[in-house]
């Protein structure tokens, strides 16, 4: 397996004084003040860059940006590292510097454009070495420069095979990762959506998915059923739950299958930290599984990490960084542990990052390029949510461009429709239909299982088909009652029925219909009179002044309005109630008539001061810290509509974000040294899905009662709590 290099064996050269990047065009003068903003200057304008402040302001400005950099050596770009607010070099930037120097000398003197020229010149091989002289920055350039057509032909030519039970990402061949979210973790839909996407050939690359609880005996349930629906089918694959990597570990050390391990990663140490994670940890997870991983005696890589463009700035930290460069920085991370699979998810946050099917589409291409040069397996998972402009047809442009250019793998979300995390990815149908119209193959262990079962069959010329038991799960199920029980516990079908490879006609139609209904509800306003007929809510107003400004910007609704920052005034509760549309008003109204009032009366049972609940239109959940701040309270209760998604009746979850103020100077160095943040202010937990379709309102007040109990009586939350609570 591979040595890790210690940080502090790792060469950066020491930051200087920002230049100004000069030029004259056209009788106009351009300067622009630090690398920082001549990279955000030469990208194409995407919407968190707009935010930022870093995209050109014209046209003209972006192509004289380009040209500059098109001008600086790679030694420049090596001589002057980014630095975080601090101006220091972050430990992200710091791993980016573990490249192959000799290669490196051999391209230090050449400038960006020249080593474009070469990159497209070059065979695979030269292509390959070239990429692991590179930082991430690097990288990063060397997108903003390249044409679609570029994109996409550089990219084709690097393959990065990675080997776990299955072969991924040989030349001729598109695997897919299987993800059977449920909204409850409810093991009977799960193995459904699992079932379902083995009968579409789907898997090859692993079966995982993202857990609604993150808890080490839920984690722990969850891996031991997956482990044991893989060996009841019998597919040539491995598992993973995306529970965060404290959990994984915890569960490893309990003996629980944790085949491969999981991360997603952001391009600065400020955003790992909102993570709970750091270089340091992610070290240790390696050395783990290298010694403990039960796969070590047949994987030769286990570890899989996600990124996508956009969180670093959606959490505010991305170091004056814009998004290409900061998920470039991920890729120059995610090479130090020779990973199994990268999975990109741009286009999953919103409009905030990515308003429209140009700019995610185009991000994707720039990603998967900047990925496979740095040297990683790159899968792809083009996505949108319902408050952006991205469509399912940009999601499919996207898909056919990164067949074509290379992708090793994409997801399975069945019908496109994520149950649990409420946004919109690539399916099992997508899969086969791109694997029938670019020719490829599956992983050929699981190839050859498929065949076997008859899911898959073989033409006179070697072309693989699909068999007679394609799309039909129920091959898997021992009755015919058994089938039914997992069925009638898997939300968001609209139906089974398939057209050749694609789902049939009224099955798409009632997606498309469900998706309506789900714009409509993010467009919905919050109906402040209603909320006040349940209870007496003061009303507060954010700095987003319009639904169009709340969802395209979010730091907007994360800041209390000026005005009602003049009449708030600390009140020392312990818990304050916070109710706001976020992404769905509609979700709000559903669900307080049954849960409010079990928040009441939890509470006042508990003997708990309480402050009078607030109300927030245009709100997002980083509005519970100042809150929290100025109302000196313990623990503020968000009540917020998240994103819909699945079916229409998801249009109505709601999530309770807990969260926790550490105004106890001894608590917040407890949190400081558990999280390895030493800023740390405030802890959070999670309690989501709740709705009719998921965690019933009154259920989900006594849950919620129960997490406060133990938030305050702990003095914790988030992964914190929860080791306190395993530790007894």
């Amino acid at each position: 397996m591979k040595e890790l290099t210690p940080l502090s064996e790792i060469a950066v050269p020491r930051p200087g004084p920002e230049q100004v990047y000069r030029s004259r065009f056209f009788a106009q003068d351009f300067a622009f003040q630090g690398l920082k903003r001549l990279l955000g200057a030469a990208d194409c304008s995407k919407a968190g860059d707009r935010h930022a402040g870093l995209a050109a302001s014209s046209e003209t400005e972006r192509e004289v940006a380009r040209t500059i950099l098109s001008n600086l050596t790679l030694q420049h770009l090596y001589d002057n590292p980014l630095t975080d607010a601090d101006d220091k070099v972050d430990s992200v930037m710091a791993v980016n510097y573990d490249i192959d120097h000799a290669a490196f000398a051999e391209l230090a003197g050449l400038t960006l454009g020249e080593v474009k020229n070469q990159l497209l010149r070059a065979g695979a091989v030269e292509v390959q070495r070239m990429g692991q002289a590179m930082t991430g920055v690097m990288a990063a350039a060397l997108a903003k420069l390249c044409d679609v057509h570029e994109l996409i032909y550089l990219a084709r030519k690097i393959t990065r095979p990675t080997r776990a039970r299955t072969l991924l990402g040989t030349p001729g061949t598109l695997s897919s990762r299987l993800q059977g979210n449920h909204p409850t973790d409810d093991l009977r839909g799960i193995t459904f959506l699992f079932y379902w996407g083995l009968s579409l050939g789907t898997g090859d690359a692993l079966i995982g998915l993202n857990p609604a609880i993150d808890t080490v005996d839920n984690i722990s349930s969850v891996l031991h059923h997956l482990d044991k629906l893989r060996r009841r089918t019998g597919a040539p694959t491995q598992i993973c739950v995306l529970a965060h990597i404290k959990t994984q570990l915890a569960c490893l050390e309990r003996g629980v299958p944790v085949e491969v391990i999981f991360q997603s990663l952001g391009g600065t140490d400020r955003t790992n930290n909102e993570f709970d994670i750091t270089v340091d940890l992610l070290d240790h997870a390696y050395r783990v599984m290298v010694e403990k991983g039960p796969l070590r005696d047949i994987a030769e890589q286990f570890m899989y990490f996600e990124t996508g463009q956009g969180s670093e700035y959606s959490y505010g930290k991305h170091n004056g960084i814009d998004m290409t460069t900061s998920e470039a920085l991920c890729y120059g991370l995610a090479r130090r542990y020779d990973p199994f699979m990268v999975n990109n998810v741009t286009g999953f946050i919103g409009p905030e990052t990515h308003l429209d099917n140009f700019e995610m589409v185009l991000a994707n291409l720039q990603d998967h390029f900047m990925g496979k040069l740095l040297g990683l397996p790159m899968g792809m998972a083009p996505c949108f949510t319902l408050h952006s402009n991205i469509t399912l047809e940009g999601q499919q442009i996207a898909t056919e461009l990164l067949t074509a250019a290379g992708a090793n793998y994409f997801m399975d979300v069945g019908l496109n429709t994520d149950r649990m995390l409420a946004y919109f990815d690539t399916s099992g149908h997508d899969n086969q239909t791109l694997r029938e119209i670019h020719g490829k193959r599956l992983a050929p262990e699981y190839l050859e299982w498929g065949l076997n079962r008859g899911i898959f069959t073989l033409d006179a010329q070697g072309t693989v088909l699909r068999g007679p038991r394609w799309g039909d799960p129920r091959q898997f199920c021992e009755s015919d009652a058994e089938y039914q029980e997992l069925l009638a516990a898997t939300p968001a079908l609209c139906g089974l029925e398939n057209a050749g490879p694609r789902p049939a006609n009224a099955v798409a139609r009632q997606v498309r219909l469900n998706q309506g209904v789900g714009r409509a509800a993010i467009h919905a306003e919050l109906r402040i009179d209603d909320l006040q007929r349940i209870a007496p809510f003061r009303v507060i107003t954010t700095e987003a002044s319009s639904k169009e400004a709340h969802l395209g910007s979010p730091d907007l609704g994360a800041r209390i309005s000026a005005q009602s920052i003049e009449w708030l005034t600390p009140e020392n509760r312990q818990v304050q109630i916070v109710v706001s549309d976020g992404l769905s008003a509609e979700a709000v109204h559903h669900n307080m008539n049954d849960l409010l009032p079990v928040l009441f009366d939890g509470f006042a049972g508990r003997s708990f001061t309480t402050g009078q609940p607030i109300a927030a239109r245009y709100g997002r959940v980083k509005l519970a810290e100042p809150l929290a701040e100025k109302l000196r309270c313990d623990v503020v209760v968000y009540l917020i509509g998240e994103r819909p998604g699945g079916d229409a009746l998801a249009s109505r979850s709601l999530s309770a974000y807990l969260v926790y103020r550490l105004g106890d100077p001894d608590i917040q160095k407890q949190a400081a040294r558990f999280s390895g943040n030493a800023g740390i202010c405030f802890e959070y937990t999670v309690i989501s899905n709740i709705y009719s379709g998921g965690l019933p309102p009154a259920e989900a007040g006594g849950v919620i009662v129960e997490r406060v109990s133990e938030i305050l009586s702990r003095k914790a939350a988030g992964n914190r709590l929860m080791s306190l609570v395993k530790q007894g």
